[in-house]
């Protein structure tokens, strides 16, 4: 009697992007397609923790009724070791995830993690849930570091932003995997912005913040700096630079990751003009989340069935 086939689903990082994840979850769930093995990077590691702890309902319920202001609320602002302490963001999910055990949840399950002292690529398979996928998202700069079992801990996108090699190393036949990092840089991306003629109404949380400062800068008179930036084009700020520097070097370490360790199907959300912090807009992502599986319909379809 043939043996079944072990299905691993590979979700990716990506910030607010991550969503997504559970737009495809649900697509693929609806087709009939369920996983039996799990894991995940960064917000993928949050997303893919969920679902495999059975949780699911409860975080797309929270995310699609947040607003910008209460992920405004949510960060707690430090200068050690990221600019976001966490404890807020991550009490917020312990409410789902605390207590779960990694050994002890239905499906099994993995995250991807960095060693930050050697750069190393971690695979966190035991412990708590919950801290195993805070130091998976833990964005340099960003999130503080976590500290496990003497080892300092950042986001697993830095080295393995699509975890398929997990999958297979933990028994995965085919793997499906989800890549955030289509369509945020490149062509897609400017492509995009030139058929956008009217700006989105509402602004990331970051650019809310920033904007009173900006237009008290536009009110001085005489400030030759302001001649210049009509000229020229506008310098991003520290904030976009440095988040948009993270994209470039994720989005490149994940093609070389998936060029030599291939998805039996991988499904390309797209979604370029969300910023890093946009975790208010969960509904679109959902929805795109959604698209990108129906557009890959016909090769799950040859591949999986």
């Amino acid at each position: 009697m043939r043996r079944k086939l072990r299905l691993g689903l590979a979700l990716g990082s990506g910030s607010a992007r991550g969503w997504a994840h559970i737009g495809v979850i649900r697509a693929l769930e609806e087709r009939g397609i369920k996983p039996d093995i799990v894991c995940g990077t960064s917000i993928g590691a949050l997303v893919g923790g969920a679902y495999a702890a059975g949780e699911l309902d409860r975080l797309e319920k929270w995310v699609t009724g947040i607003a910008w202001t209460t992920v405004l609320r949510l960060m707690d602002l430090t200068w050690r070791g990221g600019l976001i302490r966490g404890t807020r963001l991550f009490t917020l999910f312990g409410t789902m995830l605390a207590d779960r055990e990694i050994d002890e949840l239905p499906i099994p399950y993995g995250a991807i993690a960095t060693e930050l002292q050697s750069g190393r690529e971690l695979w966190l398979r035991h412990g708590k849930l919950l801290e195993a996928v805070r130091a998976s998202c833990a964005m340099p700069g960003l999130l503080t570091p976590v500290v496990r079992d003497g080892a300092v801990l950042v986001d697993g996108g830095l080295v393995n932003p699509v975890p398929v090699s997990m999958c297979r190393a933990l028994g995965a036949d085919l793997v499906v995997a989800v890549d955030l990092s289509w369509g945020k840089l490149g062509p897609y991306r400017r492509s995009k912005e030139r058929r956008e003629v009217v700006p989105r109404d509402e602004p990331s949380w970051i650019g809310r913040m920033t904007s009173k400062l900006t237009r008290r800068k536009e009110r001085r008179q005489g400030d030759p700096s302001i001649v210049k930036q009509e000229e020229e084009p506008s310098i991003p700020s520290i904030f976009n630079v440095f988040m948009t520097a993270l994209d470039i070097v994720e989005m490149r370490v994940a093609r070389s990751r998936l060029a030599g360790e291939p998805a039996d199907v991988l499904i390309t959300p797209l979604l370029p003009d969300f910023a890093t912090m946009d975790f208010h807009r969960a509904e679109e992502a959902i929805a795109e989340g959604r698209a990108a599986v129906d557009r890959m319909g016909p090769l799950l379809q040859q591949v999986l069935y």
